[in-house]
This record gives structure tokens, C-alpha cells and sequence, in this order.
């Protein structure tokens, strides 16, 4: 059994108990696996405001390194010096090298999207740690006693609810909600895998967590058809009481139904996702 307190201590003096669950030191590389698989290739869209772009790296983040470096030489982009700037520029923010496996994975990616600030706030905010953005002593404590499992699920939770207030939101909900699920169930496996479970435990544990999404996918359309079939009766019955049919109530009514349903058809699209992205990740167990 995992002993977060014994953990801690260890954690805190400097070494870690035989046994426990390790840093997630030199992990920068299979994180980065994943966000590049996000992040693409070569782009160079004149209507792109970022300008030429190699694997997320943009022509003028890339001169912060690299002085006076030209187009070609970012579409040739070394992988070392791509590790580089994302260590220097979001693994070390957040303290990659101190964070639990999995828990790196997702503040990790999220501070590639939004920033690092952003990443390391709701991290705190998840764990109950002062939130300043920063990636202090207090908020490693706070993340090393977590359930590291609920808090990369969290996490992603807060990530995905932020990009929905984004003004963009339309245009990339798809891609974004699939990229969060899949960060989430890829850290999730990575966090079983570095705890030590055998791999049937961790297929197990996966699908598990696939179905439950799937559940609660299902419980959120059969919601959005109770919301609507339920806004029709109202309607109706208010129409039905008199010759002169309230009809700012019965607009006021339809739009709290309307608004009901659009939240449930996306979670229920959201749920979808994550099942398939825990689905995929068992596969590869």
C-alpha cells in the first residue's frame, strides 16, 4: 500500500523510500512524445499571426536560443535542441523532475496550451495548495500526498473547463477535448505503470475507468432527452391554461431547456472521449 506520509518524509530528507513511488526525473522525453504529437510538424501560414512554427516552436522562440537563426534552420530543428526549449521553457517551470509520473505529463501539457503560470495555479488549486503559480516546497508537499490518479484527473477537469470560456472554444472544442482526454488517460497509465501494478492490474484499472466514462456519457444523453422532451411538456401545459398563452414565460422556459441540453450533449461528448482515450490506453498495456 502506497504510504503518502512515509512518502513525504522521505521526499523531505532527501532520498526515496525503498518501495514508493519514484520523481519522475528524466521523464522530459516520454512527455514530450506526447505533446508533439499534439503540437505537429512544419507550418508556415502567412495568416498565421505565430509565423513559421516546427513542432509548437515558433521562428522567434526559436532565436531566443538560437540568435539570428533562419527559417530552414528551425524546419531542421535539432530533437535536442527541441528538448531543450521545452525543458528551459515548461519542464522546469513546473518542476518537472519533482513531480509524480503522470502528474508531469498533464501539468505539462496544459502549461504548453496556456502557459505554466496557468498549469501550476490549478494544480494548486486541485491539491488545496496556496495558489501563486509558482512550484514551491508547499504545493510539491501538497501534490506528493494526493491521490496522484484523482489529481491528474482533476487537473485536466479545470484545464478543459478553462478552454471552454476561451472565445476559440468553438472552433477547436473537438480537437481540444480529444487531446485532453487522451493527456489524461496517458498520464493515468503512465502513474500505474511507475506505482509498480502489474500490467493486467493497469489494463484493468483502464478499462475500468474507460467504462465509467462511458456510463456517465450515456446518463448525460439520456439527460439531455429527459431536458428536452421535459421542455416540451412545459411549453405545452403553459399554452394549454389560457386562450392568452404566457409567451415570455414559455421563451424563458425554452431557453433554460436549450441551455440544459447543450451542457449535457457536450459532457456527454467530453465522457465519450475519455472513454475511448482510456480504451486506447489499455490497448497499449
Amino acid at each position: 500500500m502506497f504510504d503518502a506520509a512515509n512518502y513525504c518524509r522521505g521526499w523531505l530528507s532527501g532520498f526515496t523510500p525503498t518501495g514508493i513511488i519514484t520523481m519522475a526525473s528524466g521523464n522530459l522525453a516520454a512527455c514530450l512524445k506526447t505533446v508533439l504529437a499534439y503540437e505537429g510538424g512544419w507550418s508556415d501560414n502567412p495568416k498565421d499571426p505565430g509565423g513559421a512554427t516546427m513542432k509548437g516552436i515558433t521562428l522567434a522562440t526559436f532565436r531566443r536560443y538560437k540568435p539570428g537563426a533562419t527559417k530552414t534552420q528551425l524546419r531542421n530543428i535539432a530533437q535536442s535542441d527541441v528538448e531543450h526549449i521545452y525543458g528551459v521553457g515548461f519542464w522546469d517551470p513546473i518542476r518537472g523532475n519533482d513531480l509524480p509520473f503522470g502528474v508531469d505529463l498533464a501539468t505539462m501539457d496544459y502549461g504548453v496550451n496556456s502557459g505554466p503560470s496557468r498549469a501550476v495555479k490549478d494544480l494548486q488549486r486541485v491539491v488545496g495548495a496556496a495558489v501563486d503559480g509558482q512550484m514551491g516546497p508547499g504545493t510539491l508537499k501538497a501534490v506528493i500526498l494526493a491521490d496522484n490518479k484523482a489529481t491528474i484527473q482533476k487537473l485536466c477537469a479545470r484545464r478543459l473547463s478553462f478552454m471552454q470560456g476561451l472565445k476559440i472554444w468553438k472552433t477547436f472544442k473537438r480537437g481540444w477535448s480529444r487531446r485532453v482526454a487522451d493527456v489524461e488517460a496517458k498520464a493515468v497509465a503512465m502513474w500505474l505503470a511507475h506505482a509498480g501494478m502489474p500490467a493486467p492490474s493497469r489494463q484493468s484499472e483502464l478499462n475500468a475507468e474507460a467504462n465509467k466514462a462511458q456510463d456517465q456519457a450515456q446518463a448525460q444523453t439520456k439527460g439531455a432527452g429527459t431536458a428536452a422532451g421535459g421542455g416540451v411538456a412545459a411549453g405545452g401545459g403553459n399554452a394549454a391554461v389560457s386562450a392568452e398563452p404566457n409567451w415570455w414565460l414559455i421563451a424563458g422556459i425554452t431557453a433554460v431547456v436549450v441551455v440544459v441540453i447543450a451542457i449535457l450533449v457536450i459532457k456527454s461528448r467530453q465522457h465519450k472521449d475519455r472513454s475511448a482515450a482510456y480504451k486506447a490506453a489499455a490497448a497499449t498495456v
